[in-house]
C-alpha cells in the first residue's frame, strides 16, 4: 500500500485535485478553519459545481431551510455542531445529502442532521479525490452505506442504528457487540480496504493483534455471508473489505 501524501495544517493530504465531475450543481460548504474552506471551495469550483459557504453549524441551519442546495460538505469538529442535535429545527422542503468531515472513526457521534438527507463521511486526513468521488456518489444516489434515517444498506444487508440490528434479506443476523461494531465499520466504508489496525481502533478502541481480528472476522463472515453471495472479503496482506465481487477495491 503506497504510503499517503505529506497532511497539510487543515487535515486534507496535498494532491492534485482530480477532473470535474460536476455540472453546476449548488454545494454548501459548511467549514470554519480559513485553510478548509479554501481548499473545499477552490477545488470544487474547479470540479464544476456552484459553492456557498458558512463558518458554522448554526448558519448552515438556517441556509438549508431558506434555499435548496444539492448536497452539504460539513467539517463535524465544528464546536456547535454536536448542540445541533438538541435544536428543534424547522421542516424543509428539500433534504440534500451531506457529506461529514470528521476526525473521528465513527458516525455515533455525528448524527446532528441540519435537517439533511442522506449521508456519507470522509475522515481526516481525506484526499480531495475521494472527497469529489464521494460527492458524486451521493449526487447520484450510490453512496455504499450512506446514511438514510437510522438504516444503513448495502444490497440486502440493512443496519438499524436505532435498534442496532442488522438483516441480511428476510434474515435477522444474531450478532454480538462487537460483531455489529465491525460489520457496521465495513459497511459505511464500503469497497475500502480496512486494515486490521483500523478495524480493531474502531471495534474495541485499542489493537489487539491480528489473531482476535481474524477470528472477529471470521465468525461475523459465518453468519453474514451464510446464505448469500460474499460480501465480507479479504484483501491478502491489507485487511478485509465489503463489496460485491465487481467492486474491487
Amino acid at each position: 500500500m503506497s504510503p499517503m501524501p505529506p497532511s497539510s495544517p487543515h487535515g486534507a493530504t496535498s494532491e492534485k485535485p482530480a477532473l470535474a465531475r460536476g455540472s453546476g450543481q449548488h454545494v454548501l460548504i459548511v467549514a470554519g478553519e480559513p485553510t478548509l474552506a479554501e481548499l473545499l471551495s477552490t477545488t470544487l469550483e474547479l470540479a464544476g459545481y456552484r459553492i456557498s459557504l458558512v463558518g458554522t453549524g448554526t448558519e448552515a441551519m438556517a441556509r438549508a431551510t431558506e434555499r435548496r442546495y444539492d448536497l452539504v460538505v460539513l467539517d463535524a469538529t465544528l464546536p456547535d455542531v454536536p448542540s445541533l442535535a438538541r435544536v428543534r429545527r424547522p421542516p424543509v422542503s428539500h433534504r440534500p445529502p451531506v457529506l461529514i468531515l470528521t476526525a473521528y472513526d465513527s458516525l455515533e457521534l455525528l448524527l446532528p442532521e441540519l435537517g439533511l438527507g442522506a449521508k456519507d463521511y470522509v475522515t481526516k486526513p481525506f484526499r480531495v479525490a475521494e472527497v469529489l468521488a464521494r460527492i458524486q456518489m451521493l449526487l447520484s444516489g450510490t453512496a455504499p452505506g450512506a446514511h438514510r434515517g437510522n438504516s444503513l444498506t448495502y444490497g440486502d444487508l440493512a443496519l438499524d442504528d436505532a435498534r442496532c440490528q442488522a438483516r441480511r434479506g428476510a434474515r435477522e443476523l444474531d450478532l454480538t457487540p462487537a460483531e455489529y461494531r465491525l460489520l457496521r465499520h465495513l459497511l459505511v466504508n464500503a469497497h475500502r480496504v480496512l486494515s486490521k489496525e483500523q478495524i480493531g481502533r474502531y471495534v474495541w478502541g485499542d489493537f489487539r493483534g491480528d489473531n482476535a481480528i481474524e477470528q472477529l472476522v471470521s465468525r461475523l463472515r459465518r453468519k453474514v455471508d451464510r446464505d448469500g453471495p460474499t460480501l465480507i472479503r479479504t484483501r491478502r496482506g491489507f485487511g478485509y473489505w465489503l463489496g460485491k465481487p465487481d467492486a474491487e477495491a
